[in-house]
């Protein structure tokens, strides 16, 4: 494998300044091949936080010139870690070693698939009325599945409402760690069982996997804790503390980790889907072909919103609740508009200078 020569690093915001924020890198190999990956900057971190210090200082450094013949390499020789900067370097080095291997990153990974069902997420309102109503236009774009955010008090009399609106769609709610096990939460999402929910995810606090497991045993529906690395999903397995995983690349620390935990948690028979991050369509673009590996058995949020700027090509959008998954171009498969992203960019880092 040629040498990584250079690494940059973009901050870049929406235009006009609107949120949200990414930081995107790029990778360039001896023979002139680059890659990019694709960190979304949460919305309440002052500028791009610590993973832009974290890739400019460490990371690159580490990058230029270390030898490494295949991906899964980097990461343990670079130290890279889990965090979502460490994903973005790790989906640039899939799609560097893909593009000069004229691969297209899908069969790379072991994907099987051509085309990805897809999946749409919605917050909370207090008006339930518009709740059912952006369920709607969520099936009205092909959408087959539809994750709802809860929090407590706000959880069963939604999902209520949604399944007597659509008593054949797929839900799946989350909790976002929001719930403990005082008997008035427990009883709340025990009682999501009868309206047909199919996964109940992050309701505790990442840490407690006693506690998803206590619910597990309780509930029809898969517990999905929120888990980020192999080790944790090996104690929820042993543990019994769900039987789903919603595997995010940026909550894995890239393609490489969220690949081996697809592996563990198929072989375990849990359900899997996908989710990707970022607003510039590569955080998309690794997690449908994250999402083509035969253990994803639940459509995925892989998509971007309709509507936006576009800055890959083709970009990542459902069609009638479908994304092709690009298998006549190597690497992601995607034409990245690099004079945007330039345009852009509020901080840009070179290394070499």
């Amino acid at each position: 494998m040629p040498q990584i020569e250079g690494c940059e690093t973009f901050r870049v915001a929406m235009p006009r300044g609107r949120r949200p924020e990414s930081i995107l890198v790029r990778l360039t190999g001896a023979d002139g091949a680059v890659g990019w990956g694709e960190v979304a900057v949460p919305e309440e971190a002052a500028g791009a936080g610590p993973a832009w210090a974290d890739i400019a200082e460490r990371m690159a450094p580490a990058l230029i010139g270390l030898d490494w013949d295949r991906p899964e390499d980097v990461s343990a020789v670079a130290d890279l870690g889990t965090s979502g900067a460490a994903a973005a370097v790790d989906t640039a080095c899939w799609d560097l070693w893909c593009r000069g291997r004229g691969e297209p990153l899908a069969h790379a990974l072991g994907g099987t698939r051509t085309s990805i069902v897809t999946a749409a997420r919605i917050s909370p309102d207090a008006m339930l009325d518009t709740v059912v109503g952006r369920v709607n236009r969520a099936i009205g774009a092909g959408h087959t599945r539809v994750t709802v955010e809860i929090r407590p008090g706000w959880d069963v009399e939604p999902i209520r409402e949604i399944r007597a609106a659509y008593p054949a769609l797929a839900l799946v709610v989350d909790g976002r760690h929001g719930y403990t096990e005082s008997s008035a939460h427990l009883d709340a999402l025990a009682a999501l069982d009868g309206y047909g929910v199919t996964a109940v995810e992050r309701p505790f606090d990442a840490d407690d996997l006693a506690a998803h497991a206590r619910l597990q045993g309780r509930v029809d529906a898969a517990v999905a804790p929120d888990i980020g690395d192999r080790d944790t999903l090996e104690a929820a397995i042993d543990l019994g503390a769900g039987r789903a995983l919603n595997l995010r690349p940026a909550r894995f620390g890239g393609l490489t980790a969220a690949r081996s935990a697809h592996d563990r948690a198929y072989a375990a028979g849990w359900e899997v889907w996908c989710t990707g991050a970022g607003a510039f369509g590569i955080g998309q673009a690794a997690a449908v072909a994250l999402a083509s590996m035969p253990g994803v058995t639940l459509p995925s949020e892989v998509t971007d919103p309709a509507g936006g700027p576009v800055f890959v090509t083709p970009p990542v959008r459902s069609s009638g609740g479908v994304v092709g998954v690009p298998l006549t171009q190597p690497g992601l498969g995607h034409v990245i508009d690099e004079d945007a992203i330039v345009r852009l960019a509020r901080e840009h880092h070179r290394l070499p200078a």
